[in-house]
């Protein structure tokens, strides 16, 4: 680390978090990321993504962690193997030994989502109901109908 005329190295000249993060790999983990679809192919990437990466001093022999959609784990198995052949060629060593899995449910997260939507809705309705206005009432009633056509699609 030394500098020349008052110019310092690229090493010092970078954030400490930045530069905690790519010696740890994470400019890595970023190019797994933007290339996922090319690199497992759209089927693979529609029922899996890369969740995080554990990986030694010399970035190799790593674990990468994937969410995987409810009822698509066996699909994510038996491709492992040619998971860890892509992602390794794509880099040209051995970056990634090992894939673990972790199950994510999705339909409970929509479910969730659209009982909170509806609990918003009937509030909103009981609010427009208490106005009298009949003119300001049903344009209200309409906007809500609306947005409500909108946010559930």
């Amino acid at each position: 680390m030394y500098s020349i005329q008052g110019l310092s190295t690229v090493g010092n000249s970078l954030p400490k978090s930045l530069n905690k993060i790519l010696k740890k790999g994470g400019h890595n983990y970023s190019s797994i990321i933007n290339n996922w679809v090319e690199l497992v192919g759209k089927k693979t990437s529609d029922i899996c993504y890369p969740k995080s990466i554990k990986t030694n001093r010399e970035l190799e022999n790593g674990i990468l962690v994937l969410n995987v959609s409810h009822g698509n784990q066996l699909d994510v198995e038996y491709s492992k193997k040619d998971i860890i052949d892509k992602i390794n060629s794509f880099f040209g060593y051995q970056f990634i030994k090992q894939i673990k899995t972790v199950l994510i449910d999705e339909k409970i997260i929509t479910k969730n989502k659209k009982n909170f939507i509806g609990n918003k809705n009937e509030k909103i309705n009981n609010m427009i109901d208490e106005i009298k206005d009949f003119k300001l009432k049903r344009k209200l009633t309409d906007l809500a109908n609306e947005f409500g056509k909108k946010k559930s699609k």
